[in-house]
């Protein structure tokens, strides 16, 4: 019984014997874990849910595509249309009103959440005679944006009243260029950066 006593007192020296060495070291013993700061006050591409009731009481609900990170995220926003537009009228409409949208600064909440978008200041006009029906001519070639805003641009626009409902849209420049069917695809939705939308000749459609 002494023996095991004596053998424990060399074990008791060390503790304190160790922590005089850390602290030459200029490491400062602790017995709770280092506290790094608050977490994050909002996670990262969530955002609280809109009041819809609100939101059509100022306009046709729809959904835009923003970037969030390395993927496209919906954000639900609301756009006017005059009562008794055109079919063909209201579509154009609505496609001017989604790249508004899609152009207009992110709110305070969407900005901590990490939403931003690449599209600027674009309009947008009807088919030229040849094109198909439901051609949607941008004031830029959709070659000359970068692939976040045509990403942002096709998804939003595939999954909208301005187009047929498809997952596709036919987008054309400003120019004398041929019209091009795009597709929003799951691969366009989580690498917007690096998968461009694709596409194929709409002529003849």
């Amino acid at each position: 019984m002494m023996t095991a006593r004596l053998a424990a007192v060399p074990r008791l020296l060390a503790v304190p014997a160790l922590a005089v060495l850390l602290a030459g070291c200029g490491i400062r013993a602790t017995e709770v874990p280092t506290n790094f700061g608050p977490a994050p006050s909002r996670v990262q591409c969530s955002l609280a849910e809109p009041d819809v009731s609100t939101q059509a009481a100022r306009g046709l609900p729809v959904q835009v595509f923003l970037l969030c990170g390395s993927s496209l995220v919906t954000v639900d926003r609301t756009v006017r249309v005059p009562d008794g537009a055109a079919d063909s009228e209201r579509r154009i409409l609505v496609a001017q009103g989604l790249l508004d949208q899609l152009a207009a600064p992110t709110s305070a909440a969407e900005k901590e959440a990490g939403y931003s978008t690449d599209v600027r200041g674009i309009t947008v006009g009807g088919p030229r005679p040849g094109d198909p029906d439901d051609t949607l001519r941008l004031s830029t070639a959709p070659a000359g944006l970068t692939s976040y805003a045509l990403a942002q641009i096709v998804c939003t626009f595939s999954d909208s009243a301005a187009a047929e409902g498809d997952g596709s849209v036919v987008l054309g420049g400003p120019g004398a260029e041929a019209p091009r069917r795009y597709e929003c695809t799951d691969e366009v939705r989580a690498r917007p950066g690096s998968t461009e939308p694709p596409s194929r000749d709409a002529a003849g459609e």
